[in-house]
Protein backbone atom coordinates (compact mmCIF):
# COMPACT_ATOMS: atom_id res chain seq x y z
CA UNK A 1 0.00 0.00 0.00
CA UNK A 2 1.23 3.81 -0.90
CA UNK A 3 2.21 6.13 1.91
CA UNK A 4 1.08 9.44 2.10
CA UNK A 5 4.42 10.57 0.86
CA UNK A 6 4.09 8.45 -2.23
CA UNK A 7 0.64 9.40 -3.18
CA UNK A 8 1.27 13.14 -2.20
CA UNK A 9 4.39 12.74 -5.08
CA UNK A 10 2.36 10.73 -7.32
CA UNK A 11 -0.24 13.65 -7.46
CA UNK A 12 2.13 16.59 -7.76
CA UNK A 13 3.71 14.65 -10.69
CA UNK A 14 0.80 14.35 -12.11
CA UNK A 15 -0.70 17.48 -12.12
CA UNK A 16 2.60 19.02 -13.05
CA UNK A 17 2.80 16.59 -16.38
CA UNK A 18 -0.93 17.53 -16.87
CA UNK A 19 0.73 21.13 -16.82
CA UNK A 20 -1.99 22.23 -13.94
CA UNK A 21 0.04 22.85 -11.33
CA UNK A 22 1.13 25.85 -11.95
CA UNK A 23 -2.62 26.97 -12.85
CA UNK A 24 -3.72 26.02 -9.69
CA UNK A 25 -0.84 27.86 -7.72
CA UNK A 26 -1.79 30.83 -9.60
CA UNK A 27 -5.40 30.61 -9.00
CA UNK A 28 -5.00 29.95 -5.16
CA UNK A 29 -2.37 33.14 -5.51
CA UNK A 30 -5.41 35.04 -7.14
CA UNK A 31 -8.02 33.84 -4.66
CA UNK A 32 -5.75 34.74 -1.76
CA UNK A 33 -5.40 38.13 -2.91
CA UNK A 34 -8.94 39.14 -3.34
CA UNK A 35 -9.51 37.70 -0.11
CA UNK A 36 -6.91 40.05 1.42
CA UNK A 37 -7.86 42.91 -0.67
CA UNK A 38 -9.11 45.30 1.56
CA UNK A 39 -11.75 47.42 -0.60
CA UNK A 40 -12.24 49.73 2.35
CA UNK A 41 -9.02 51.24 1.54
CA UNK A 42 -9.93 53.57 -1.00
CA UNK A 43 -7.24 53.62 -4.11
CA UNK A 44 -5.41 56.36 -5.75
CA UNK A 45 -7.16 57.69 -8.87
CA UNK A 46 -6.21 55.93 -12.09
CA UNK A 47 -4.22 58.44 -14.05
CA UNK A 48 -4.75 58.44 -18.00
CA UNK A 49 -1.17 56.80 -18.71
CA UNK A 50 -1.59 54.18 -16.14
CA UNK A 51 -5.03 53.26 -17.49
CA UNK A 52 -3.61 52.83 -21.00
CA UNK A 53 -0.21 51.20 -20.01
CA UNK A 54 -2.69 48.61 -17.24
CA UNK A 55 -4.58 47.55 -20.54
CA UNK A 56 -1.37 47.24 -22.81
CA UNK A 57 -0.28 44.79 -20.04
CA UNK A 58 -3.75 43.32 -19.43
CA UNK A 59 -4.34 42.36 -23.28
CA UNK A 60 -0.92 41.18 -23.28
CA UNK A 61 -1.39 38.70 -20.64
CA UNK A 62 -5.13 37.44 -21.73
CA UNK A 63 -3.75 36.78 -25.01
CA UNK A 64 -0.85 34.30 -23.38
CA UNK A 65 -3.64 32.89 -21.35
CA UNK A 66 -2.64 34.42 -17.75
CA UNK A 67 -6.09 35.17 -16.46
CA UNK A 68 -5.15 34.93 -12.92
CA UNK A 69 -2.41 37.24 -13.38
CA UNK A 70 -4.22 39.57 -15.71
CA UNK A 71 -7.10 39.26 -12.76
CA UNK A 72 -4.87 40.33 -10.05
CA UNK A 73 -3.55 43.45 -12.14
CA UNK A 74 -7.44 44.84 -12.57
CA UNK A 75 -8.00 43.94 -9.19
CA UNK A 76 -5.18 45.71 -7.69
CA UNK A 77 -5.08 48.48 -9.91
CA UNK A 78 -8.60 49.60 -10.44
CA UNK A 79 -8.70 49.04 -13.99
CA UNK A 80 -12.28 48.73 -15.10
CA UNK A 81 -13.49 45.53 -15.15
CA UNK A 82 -14.21 45.56 -19.14
CA UNK A 83 -11.12 45.62 -21.44
CA UNK A 84 -10.95 49.03 -23.16
CA UNK A 85 -11.73 48.90 -27.22
CA UNK A 86 -8.47 47.46 -28.81
CA UNK A 87 -9.23 50.80 -31.74
CA UNK A 88 -10.01 53.24 -28.53
CA UNK A 89 -6.55 52.10 -27.20
CA UNK A 90 -4.88 52.10 -30.59
CA UNK A 91 -6.12 55.79 -31.12
CA UNK A 92 -5.14 57.01 -28.10
CA UNK A 93 -1.30 55.46 -28.66
CA UNK A 94 -1.46 56.97 -31.97
CA UNK A 95 -0.89 53.63 -33.67
CA UNK A 96 -1.56 52.37 -37.14
CA UNK A 97 -2.38 48.71 -37.77
CA UNK A 98 -2.57 46.10 -40.83
CA UNK A 99 -4.79 43.30 -40.73
CA UNK A 100 -2.10 40.80 -39.50
CA UNK A 101 -1.03 42.75 -36.80
CA UNK A 102 -4.26 42.78 -35.12
CA UNK A 103 -3.88 39.60 -34.16
CA UNK A 104 -2.18 40.06 -31.59
CA UNK A 105 -1.70 42.64 -28.64
CA UNK A 106 -0.74 46.29 -28.96
CA UNK A 107 2.67 45.64 -26.83
CA UNK A 108 3.80 43.30 -29.35
CA UNK A 109 3.35 45.71 -32.40
CA UNK A 110 5.44 48.23 -30.42
CA UNK A 111 8.14 46.71 -28.84
CA UNK A 112 8.81 45.00 -32.25
CA UNK A 113 8.48 48.30 -33.81
CA UNK A 114 11.39 49.78 -31.57
CA UNK A 115 13.00 46.87 -32.00
CA UNK A 116 13.48 47.41 -35.35
CA UNK A 117 13.45 51.18 -35.84
CA UNK A 118 16.82 52.60 -37.06
CA UNK A 119 15.66 56.09 -36.21
CA UNK A 120 18.35 58.27 -33.98
CA UNK A 121 21.04 55.54 -33.81
CA UNK A 122 18.48 52.99 -32.48
CA UNK A 123 17.84 55.21 -29.62
CA UNK A 124 14.35 56.70 -28.82
CA UNK A 125 13.96 59.82 -27.44
CA UNK A 126 11.74 59.72 -24.30
CA UNK A 127 9.93 63.00 -22.94
CA UNK A 128 8.75 62.80 -19.43
CA UNK A 129 5.15 61.59 -18.80
CA UNK A 130 2.79 63.43 -15.99
CA UNK A 131 2.56 60.31 -13.71
CA UNK A 132 1.30 60.61 -10.08
CA UNK A 133 3.38 61.30 -7.43
CA UNK A 134 5.64 58.32 -6.57
CA UNK A 135 4.97 56.65 -3.24
CA UNK A 136 7.95 57.95 -0.96
CA UNK A 137 6.73 61.10 -1.36
CA UNK A 138 9.13 62.67 -3.85
CA UNK A 139 7.73 64.39 -6.50
CA UNK A 140 10.39 63.74 -9.00
CA UNK A 141 10.51 61.00 -11.97
CA UNK A 142 13.18 58.86 -11.59
CA UNK A 143 15.64 59.76 -14.52
CA UNK A 144 15.21 63.31 -14.54
CA UNK A 145 17.15 65.48 -12.71
CA UNK A 146 14.41 67.55 -11.53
Amino acid sequence: MATITELKCAVRETLESRGVLGQLKARIRAEVFSALDDQREPRPPLSHENLLINELIREYLEFNKYRYTASVLTAESGQPEAPLDRQFLANELRVAEDTSSKSVPLLYGLVSHFLNSSDNGGKVFLRGASLPTAPTGSNTVPGTDA
